[in-house]
């Protein structure tokens, strides 16, 4: 074991090696046949995907710029050179106070921006990078430095809602929703709101000398991210964010937040026989577990409900699946409309499956709980432990490890209940009734039931259990199968061309190519109408 840990290493750090390799020639060729730029400079900025390797949202960024320098679009690169005292993917959460990899980070940064100048201001017009160092404000040292972590999470700066900026970030770090008021997570969260004012500081001063027609950063979520949009958009700039696409080796941009999904699909757009059939054909293979998100597969031995369920199910009237989510993931913030988060929601559920028992509750953790070097810290499984739900007879609970079919559940039950998981969608597609609590991508359009209050959601759910059959608007299913196409064909800018997986699938290798075919991707040219024409960010048919 240890030895195929240490040859995985080895393999990594050369496959590495190489690709940065492979990125600084072709970096020297882009500069090498970039024209004399024109206009005002895009500014592209990505402190929060990748330390010391390329990961698929670096390699999304890099491809852009390229391909915008080489059209004669200045780009101003905005890199950090140990600018923060502790970044997200630079914090040991188990030793909050061990420095981060700047070392090697900014290594990885002057590769990706190999043969770019520094910034001057006499420079402004051509391409450049801006890099940003850190300086510690003494005077937020000490407003913040007697503060709990409810305070911290509120803290406003000058006008900057700092301590809401680094919430995100600081939840997904940590692997919990709940943060514990202890000195470890009130010195991070200090630090990260220092090191976001920094950033603030930095940006302002980039900004005011550059004035850029578009800012384009990584989804938005984390501090130094979601900081410059915010210093961004109080200027009124216009900011993309972009974040990895529904499939493999695509890319996702917008104007609104990326971790929010933003689509518009026209009222008129009806699918077509061949655009139904090309969606059925990526349903079949989803139903079957035959997919990957980010890289990752997660459903690669699924396997349907066998017999010792189905004889338990067999003694109830009815079953009703809940489907959850992992709790620190970026689009938790967006869902927490109705409830304060989803375990308040699931104690809602618990305790009306308590008052059913003829119905078959099957909680179902989601299976990212348990990823490799993402492992949750506050999961289901936890809550369900703490709840004693093994007591109750009329709840199974499935845990992320298990790969029982969902799909083959969804076709037995009465309804479906959801937070804001992408299952919902497919259950509606399936011709399920769906009961949602968050807001989540596709509750943009008429898909599943979605109450707007804590009180509404517990009508509706008693309602379902008592009726016969529930009366499913026939709007669902289409609007679904619309939403779920515009994400996967429309929204899913392919980069394949360019990116391949590494050696670890959730970074990402350059791939041989020649620069005309960079500027000729189908891709590219939706992203450079987006940023420069106001596009909607959308392949064309």
């Amino acid at each position: 074991m240890l030895k195929e840990f240490f040859t995985q290493r080895i393999k990594r750090g050369l496959v590495r090696r190489f690709n940065n390799l492979k990125i600084a020639s072709v970096a020297r060729e882009v500069a090498r046949k970039e024209p004399q730029p024109n206009g005002a400079p895009v500014v592209f900025f990505k402190a929060s995907t990748g330390i010391d390797d390329l990961s698929w949202n670096s390699g999304f960024h890099l491809l852009t710029s390229w391909a915008f320098r080489l059209q004669g679009i200045p780009v101003i690169y905005f890199a950090c050179n140990s600018g923060m005292s502790h970044c997200v993917l630079g914090t040991n959460r188990d030793n909050v106070q061990k420095e981060p990899p700047c070392k090697s980070c900014v290594m990885q940064s002057k590769a990706l921006y190999k043969n770019v100048e520094t910034l001057k201001r006499s420079n402004v017009q051509t391409s450049r990078v801006g890099w940003f160092g850190f300086d510690r404000d003494p005077e937020l040292v000490s407003r913040i430095s007697s503060l709990s972590v409810p305070e911290l999470s509120t803290f406003n700066f000058q006008d900057i809602p700092l301590g809401a900026l680094c919430l995100p970030g600081l939840r997904w770090v940590l692997r919990i929703h709940h943060l514990n008021d202890d000195e470890s997570t009130r010195y991070l969260l200090r630090e990260y709101i220092l090191s976001a004012w920094n950033v603030a500081q930095k940006f302002s001063k980039l900004l005011d000398e550059t004035n850029p027609r578009s800012v384009i950063v990584f989804n938005g979520q984390f501090f130094p991210e979601a900081t410059a949009r915010y210093i961004a958009q109080k200027r009124g700039l216009r900011v993309i964010t972009h974040e990895v696409g529904l499939q493999p080796a695509t890319a996702y941009f917008t104007e609104g937040e990326a971790t929010a999904y933003p689509i518009h699909i026209p009222d008129e757009f009806e699918m077509s026989a061949a655009q139904n059939a090309k969606l059925d054909a990526y349903l079949a293979k989803r139903f079957q577990g035959d997919f990957t998100m980010a890289g990752i597969k997660f459903w690669a031995d699924m396997k349907g409900l066998d017999e010792s369920f189905l004889q338990k199910a067999a003694g109830f009237k009815q079953i009703v699946p809940i489907f959850t989510n992992v709790i620190f993931d970026t689009s938790q913030p967006h869902a927490n409309t109705v409830f304060e988060d989803m375990f308040d929601w699931l104690d809602m559920v618990l305790e009306i499956a308590r008052e059913n028992r003829d119905t078959l509750f099957v909680i179902r953790a989601h299976p990212d709980e348990t990823r490799v070097r993402k492992a949750s810290r506050e999961t289901v499984e936890g809550w369900a432990t703490s709840r004693e739900v093994q007591k109750e007879a009329n709840i199974v609970f499935v845990s992320p490890r298990e790969t029982l079919s969902s799909y083959e559940l969804i076709q037995r039950s009465k309804f479906v209940m959801i937070y804001n998981s992408t299952i919902g969608l497919e259950a509606s597609i399936m011709g399920a009734a769906v009961l949602c609590a968050g807001k989540a991508r596709f509750t943009q359009y008429p898909t599943v039931f979605f109450p707007q209050t804590v009180d509404e959601v517990r009508r509706k759910v008693k309602e379902f259990l008592a009726v016969d059959s529930i009366d499913v608007p026939l709007e669902f299913k289409r609007n679904a199968r619309r939403f779920l196409y515009y994400q996967l064909y429309k929204t899913s800018l392919p980069f394949g061309e360019f990116l391949e997986p590494s050696v670890r699938t959730t970074q990402a290798r350059l791939k041989s190519f020649k620069l005309d075919t960079l500027i000729g991707s189908e891709s590219l040219k939706v992203i450079k109408d987006g940023v420069l024409q106001n596009g909607d960010f959308l392949l064309k048919e």
